[in-house]
């Protein structure tokens, strides 16, 4: 009798990527492979049988569960462009900013500008003003209406 080396035909077998996880699909093919091999003679438990389904029913509810809350998240998770687009037109006091350093000038300087747009960068709202400059939100003394002159 010839022996077939397994290492030929096991080589090339896909055995797809091992997960730690068991979703609803895996739990229903098990519970079905469970209920079709069972002993005709002696068949499953009538609770055993109600539990199992029981946490399938549970662990599908919870995948949705799951599913509804990330995209809960999805939507509340706003463009900064868009939470701080309200401020446009609005005037705002702020500490001037040596161009050379990037610190706050001695002695404090207060500038006030108006809002004419605000875009983001790297996440960060960033406020345009009437004077050409830009600014972060976190540099923001003040916030109030436009003066009338």
């Amino acid at each position: 009798m010839t022996r077939i080396d397994p290492s030929y035909y096991l080589r090339n077998v896909d055995r797809g990527t091992p997960s730690s996880e068991l979703g609803k699909d895996e739990f229903l093919k098990i519970l079905m492979t469970q209920i079709q091999n069972q002993d005709p003679l002696n068949p499953m438990d009538d609770r055993e049988f109600i539990s199992q389904m029981t946490t399938f029913s549970s662990l599908e509810q919870m995948m949705n569960m799951n599913q509804s809350i990330s995209m809960l998240v999805n939507n509340q998770m706003m463009s900064p462009v868009i939470q701080y687009s309200h401020l446009i037109g609005k005037e705002v006091s702020y500490y001037a900013i040596d161009e050379e350093t990037g610190q706050v000038k001695e002695p404090k300087e207060i500038k006030v500008n108006e809002i004419v747009a605000v875009s983001e960068s790297n996440g960060y709202a960033v406020l345009e003003l009437d004077n050409g400059s830009k600014i972060y939100t976190d540099e923001i003394l003040r916030i109030n209406q436009p003066s009338k002159e």
